[in-house]
């Protein structure tokens, strides 16, 4: 009996994922997938031959696509992983477990052409997780926000942006939440522009203003270079009036990147190596980075994903009170991924190493803590790893991983507590 009902489950998720899969190829044929910043684009750019003919001239017509993307997870982990955890040593049990199934994310997005240069696109989300509570709460009702809103204009091998947009200097800050490699986004590659009430005040990464972006040298060179609003700066000083300015230059030796948003992982398509450098700029507050990604077939059975990024945030060089610098201390943040894809089985095992090195500069930007403990108390590494299962790709997949979270309580001991995490995303346009 259990080996019949054994062989009837493998053959009906064989018979699931196949014609699931074929659906989705069929439908994504007719899709123009640049107008959904989230996913990326698994065809190599290359020139042809066709690229210096001219094509006849085809009446305009405008169009719309509609998709959506979904993270669902189920959760086991110590009480005090993640920023902001609780990591005190008595009275509250930090290193119990708890278990949560949650809604993460669950993203409708439209895109569309409005004329033969122009095009739109429109992206809403959760601003919390459905499911999980504080005490004896539950988010079983949560009201969806506008995540991106932007219009985007081309001149020939260049863009202009406007509205309401994902920025980073780095790499992993502009990677497309359908297209990661681990099973999430980096802890730190959004630093203080997560929410509203954080220094940089952005929405989920995003921020309003315009930005160019564009291709030299057969479209290996790339650059990107934004004005947007930031913090309000109102009542410092210093920094009134103060936009935010966001810039990177990123070289391509093999492939051509075309994508708005990155890859974390091209699963076997094509060959990357792309070398960038960024910077993160309004008032007082510096941030300057460097990225490596790497991407391309290493051996018969598949091939290597190496995602890597250096920031150093300077804080800003006022620490007087009249800069919002004030808000954020000197730091340097430190990211590593490294997976490899297997082509027949399209599994995907990953790690991931990250720091977060706190070195504030005065008391000013430690509330009057003593420096050194607070660089000690806020200072965090994450360590993690997991397997991936792309059974129709970007499409459809599954991800489980444990990852560790290690920072100091306020004893100045250390404390290490950790997570594991079982994710199923489908993506659907």
């Amino acid at each position: 009996m259990k080996k019949n009902l054994k062989s009837t489950l493998t053959i009906l998720f064989s018979i699931v994922t196949y014609f699931g899969y074929s659906q989705i190829v069929s439908i994504n044929k007719n899709a123009d997938i640049k107008l959904f910043r989230e996913i990326p684009n698994l065809h190599p750019v290359k020139k042809s031959r066709k690229d210096t003919v001219a094509k006849k001239k085809k009446s305009f017509k405008p169009s719309i696509q509609v998709g959506s993307i979904v993270h669902m997870f189920a959760s086991y982990q110590q009480n005090g992983f993640g920023p902001g955890g609780n990591r005190e040593t008595t009275g509250n049990d930090p290193d119990g477990w708890s278990k949560d199934f949650n809604l993460y994310r669950a993203r409708v997005l439209v895109g569309g052409k409005l004329s033969k240069n122009g095009s739109f696109f429109l992206e809403t989300d959760l601003p919390s997780i459905v499911g999980r509570g504080s005490g004896d709460s539950k988010n079983v009702k949560v009201s969806p926000i506008i995540l991106d809103a932007q219009y985007e204009h081309t001149f020939g091998n260049h863009m202009v942006i406007a509205g309401l947009q994902l920025i980073s200097h780095n790499r992993n800050g502009l990677q497309g939440a359908a297209g990661l490699m681990a099973n999430d986004f980096t802890y730190f590659q959004y630093p203080y522009n997560l929410f509203a009430d954080q220094p940089l005040q952005g929405n989920f990464g995003r921020d309003l203003g315009i930005n160019s972006r564009g291709f030299f040298l057969d479209d290996k060179l790339e650059y990107r270079f934004g004005i947007f609003t930031g913090r309000n700066t109102g009542e410092f000083v210093n920094d009134d009036p103060a936009l935010r300015y966001v810039g990177r230059l990123a070289y391509n030796f093999f492939d051509a990147e075309k994508d708005y948003y990155y890859a974390g992982t091209k699963l076997g398509s094509g060959k990357t190596l792309a070398l960038a450098g960024g910077f993160d700029l309004q008032g007082t507050y510096q941030n300057f980075g460097l990225d490596l990604f790497l991407d391309i077939p290493a051996g018969a059975a598949g091939s290597i994903t190496a995602n890597a990024a250096f920031s150093a945030i300077t804080g800003g060089t006022d620490t007087t009170g009249t800069s919002f610098a004030t808000l954020i201390p000197k730091q340097t943040t430190q990211f590593l991924e490294l997976g490899y894809y297997f082509n027949k089985s399209k599994l995907q095992p990953w790690i991931r190493y990250e720091k977060q090195g706190i070195d504030a500069d005065g008391l000013v930007q430690t509330g009057g803590i003593p420096v050194d403990a607070f660089n000690d108390l806020n200072t965090v590494t994450v360590l993690g790893g997991g397997l991936n299962y792309w059974f129709a790709g970007y499409n459809t997949n599954i991800r489980l991983s444990y990852t560790t979270w290690k920072q100091e309580n306020s004893l100045g001991d250390s404390q290490t507590q950790g997570q594991v995490w079982l994710q199923t995303q489908f993506f659907i346009f």
